[in-house]
């Protein structure tokens, strides 16, 4: 009797992740590991953060830094740490948002967006990420309004 099994092969076995999301992933474990091997000397986050924003491409770049801004001006009490090899802010060690790079998802547009660890919520049903292309004063205002609602 013949089998009806075949062999999948490696672009099948990938199918579940793009590139794009396997690199994140490599880039969380890198950023695991190294807070593990820190220990008790700690690098400087908010260098780590600046560094990877200056690695992006311009547009993504203008965004994220001012972004980078926007938060630390909104909610000084939020670290700025890297997630998932984006920029991040944490409170109280848990990420409470980020901002997610166009370039690195091969994506039209850039994104902000909350963890569930935002107090948010309203009602049943509320936006947790944002679609950015253009930070004009209008967008900026109403970020950080979200941010600091985020991090109350």
């Amino acid at each position: 009797m013949r089998s009806t099994r075949t062999a999948v092969t490696v672009d099948e076995a990938r199918e579940g992740f793009t590139e794009e999301e396997r690199a994140a992933m490599k880039d969380r474990a890198k950023e695991v590991r190294g807070a593990a091997r820190r220990g008790a000397a700690k690098a400087d986050p908010e260098a780590e953060v600046l560094a990877k924003i200056a690695e992006m491409t311009a547009a993504d770049r203008a965004l994220a830094t001012r972004i980078h801004g926007l938060v630390r001006a909104a909610a000084p009490e939020l670290t700025p740490r890297l997630w998932y090899g984006m920029p991040a802010y944490a409170k109280n060690g848990k990420v409470l948002c980020f901002f997610k790079c166009a370039q690195k998802f091969r994506t039209r547009y850039a994104e902000f967006g909350f963890s569930d660890v935002a107090a948010l919520d309203d009602g049943t049903f509320w936006p947790i990420s944002f679609a950015l292309t253009e930070l004009t004063d209008e967008v900026e205002a109403r970020l950080a309004d979200l941010v600091r609602r985020a991090a109350g």
